[in-house]
């Protein structure tokens, strides 16, 4: 087998089940699951109906690059969503992807040079820090280094990239980012990515965006920019160096479709897709069928964005007094500091009130002696509006007698 699964680190969630092994929480509780980011709000029903009348598209294999009226939808949907410009984003920029996790896995393995590994030591891919655990899984079965980021109260929660040294940014050949962050929410400006594109440009690395969170945030007229509107901010129409992922699993609660898809520079995909052509992960045509309906319609990804606000007015009063915590600008998770051992809080609460949340140092790496998801923990409001206010109130409960 591969030595290099040895590097693999558990799974969060693989941490947190052994966490609560022998635990018995009460019994008149229900158990409540504000852990898994894995949204639960009705599917909009037409993209449904549309699955249900494609299913003889079972009988055809699907090509790896789908079909262009897909890829054509999502390329519009850019030139729309982020205000792009007619015709600024072609079927050549575009790729259909199972999810974007499988996407950010795979970018890795086909976008690192191994070759390069000499007397500076391994390549690097940088990240955030806490992070997207298949940012550092893809990173290790590439043959390269992880290399973190903090990402700290005091910058926003967005990566501090003033912090990096040259030495190690002449060694990244791909940078992972993602805005809105998970866990903290925050939300690259345009600025922000032309600095990161600027440090792309001078030391020759990749920036794959994580921007699976960009259709939920506060404020309907203010939505969150993608790289790529950073990519033509700039000048670079070619969307040189950029990747940016996006998914319907969060903008239309399609967890289960497992459909997305990348876009940015055409050359970069053009040997993506030469990669996933063996890689074996193309789109079955039903899915394709629905994703063209989710693509083409706002409406349901509206009402989405008003479920998910409700969910943070009723829960952050509740949660304020007890917490410490920054409303986020984009996502579903609350990024709360415990002010205590987040292990302890998290075991605690699923013992005392059968709600269970994620430690934060789970969702982070230890650098130079500190591990900053220490004393938080992540709270992903995706259970109904009455579970996250019946949760919120059981956490703030547990929280009043919670010795820190």
């Amino acid at each position: 087998m591969n030595s290099d699964l040895e590097k693999i680190q558990p799974y969060p969630f693989e941490r947190l089940a052994t966490l609560k092994a022998g635990v018995t929480p009460p019994k008149h509780l229900s158990h409540i699951a504000l852990s898994i980011g894995e949204p639960k709000h009705a599917p909009p029903p037409f993209v449904l109906e549309v699955i249900k009348n494609s299913l003889a598209g079972y009988r055809a294999y699907p090509t790896t690059a789908g079909s262009d009226e897909l890829r054509d939808t999502c390329a519009h949907w850019l030139e729309r969503r982020f205000g792009l410009g007619a015709s600024a984003v072609r079927l050549a920029n575009v790729l259909p992807v199972a999810g974007t996790r499988e996407a950010l896995f795979a970018l890795a393995q086909a976008a690192i040079d191994r070759s390069t590994t000499g007397t500076r030591g391994a390549p690097l891919v940088a990240m955030p820090n806490p992070f997207y655990q298949i940012y550092e899984g893809a990173a290790l079965l590439a043959g390269a280094e992880p290399y973190f980021i903090e990402t700290p109260a005091s910058n926003g929660f967005l990566p501090n990239l003033e912090a990096v040294p040259a030495s190690a940014w002449d060694r990244i050949q791909l940078l992972y980012l993602c805005s809105p962050g998970n866990p903290g929410g925050a939300v690259m400006t345009i600025e922000a990515w032309r600095r990161v594109l600027a440090l792309a440009e001078r030391h020759d690395f990749i920036v794959a965006s994580d921007e699976c969170y960009t259709e939920l945030y506060p404020d309907e007229s203010n939505p969150p920019p993608s790289l790529l509107s950073a990519a033509i901010a700039d000048g670079r129409r070619g969307f040189e160096r950029c990747v940016a992922f996006h998914s319907l699993s969060k903008r239309s609660s399609l967890p289960g479709l497992r459909s997305g898809f990348v876009a940015g520079d055409a050359l970069l995909l053009e040997s993506f897709l030469r990669y996933r052509t063996y890689h074996g992960c193309s789109l079955p045509l039903p899915t394709q069928a629905a994703s063209i309906a989710a693509w083409s319609d706002e409406a349901h990804v509206i009402e989405n964005r008003r479920l998910y606000r409700e969910k943070f007015a009723k829960v952050m009063p509740i949660l304020a007094p007890h917490l410490d915590f920054t409303a986020p600008e984009g996502g579903f998770y609350l990024w709360a500091d415990t002010r205590g051992d987040d292990e302890i809080f998290v075991r605690e609460l699923f013992a005392r009130e059968n709600v269970t949340v994620v430690p934060g140092s789970y969702l982070a790496r230890t650098v130079e002696g500190r591990n900053p998801g220490v004393s938080r923990v992540r709270i992903s409001l995706v259970a109904s509006l009455d579970e996250c206010v019946v949760a919120a109130e059981r956490i703030a409960r547990f929280a009043t007698t919670h010795s820190r």
